[in-house]
């Protein structure tokens, strides 16, 4: 399908590559033992990028698995369960946006969407789909190493047993925390309504653990961008504005799947201007 001209993204390939195949290191002090398998899987039409992806994956201790086209990467999701799932936008056939929610219906794997497609209504149309996170093309492996680092830095499992452990959105383990009906349970990653279970996102289910720990608290848009992120990953409290309406959509997606109106909130009020608390 090539028309001569080249690629926007293999222009740089090759130069990306050097920053992947560099002397090995060794695996993260910090990452010690690996409580769930590393798997991860790669959607990509193109064939060297997702060798980049592959790559890039494989020295960060993933074991990976390729698929070029959507329907094939929702059953490799289907049969190994991964940790981690990157997805192009950009395929023949089925498209990114339509293969992230066949997946997040299947799996609460993490999602990145990777696409050359930077106008903020795609990143947003990406996180409606179900995606984690949204990463434009060229990238630097760097920044994809640290941005998966960051979501890994949201564990959903800790050792049960503890009655004071407590996760890293700070919620008890093993406890529930309830408000006006709404009840959920860091361990579990369960959420309910009035007894019936909700299916969150894991971003959607970190920004609704925070602001339930937080309380009256008023948590703003700024904090919540930078929890997704990671502590360690925020070297800075800088906060682009496509960072804050991710949290903006985040909390509309959160809103809907409660069945919460914004003009007459049950759970969670919009301070104007500032972020999010509980309501009294």
């Amino acid at each position: 399908m090539s028309d001569g001209s080249p690629h926007p993204f293999r222009t740089v390939f090759w130069d990306i590559m050097t920053d992947v195949q560099g002397p090995s290191t060794a695996p993260d002090p910090e990452g010690a033992a690996v409580e769930e398998a590393r798997v991860a899987v790669v959607i990509e039409d193109e064939e060297d990028i997702r060798s980049l992806l592959a790559a890039v994956l494989a020295q960060a201790g993933f074991e990976v698995h390729g698929a070029a086209n959507g329907a094939d990467g929702v059953e490799l999701v289907r049969e190994h369960n991964p940790l981690v799932t990157t997805l192009d936008v950009n395929m023949p056939g089925m498209d990114g946006f339509e293969t992230a929610k066949r997946i997040r219906a299947i799996s609460s794997t993490y999602i990145v969407m990777l696409s050359a497609r930077t106008e903020e209504i795609d990143a947003l149309q990406g996180l409606e789909a179900g995606a984690d996170d949204y990463v434009a093309k060229p990238f630097r492996p760097r920044e994809l190493r640290a941005r998966i680092d960051a979501m890994l830095r949201r564990p959903r499992h800790v050792t049960p047993g503890d009655p004071d452990a407590v996760t890293e959105n700070g919620a008890p383990d093993g406890v529930w925390l309830e408000h006006h009906g709404l009840r959920l349970n860091a361990s579990t990653h369960l959420v309910a309504v009035d007894g019936a279970e909700i299916e969150l996102t894991r971003s959607e289910f970190d920004i609704l653990a925070d602001l339930l720990v937080a309380g009256r608290r008023v948590r703003a848009k700024s904090d919540l961008a930078l929890m997704l992120r990671g502590d360690q990953y925020a070297v800075s409290d800088f906060v682009s504005d496509s960072d804050a309406r991710a949290i903006e959509v985040h909390m509309a997606n959160l809103r809907r799947k409660l069945g919460e109106s914004p003009a007459q909130p049950r759970w969670i009020e919009t301070v104007r201007g500032v972020g999010y608390r509980l309501t009294a």
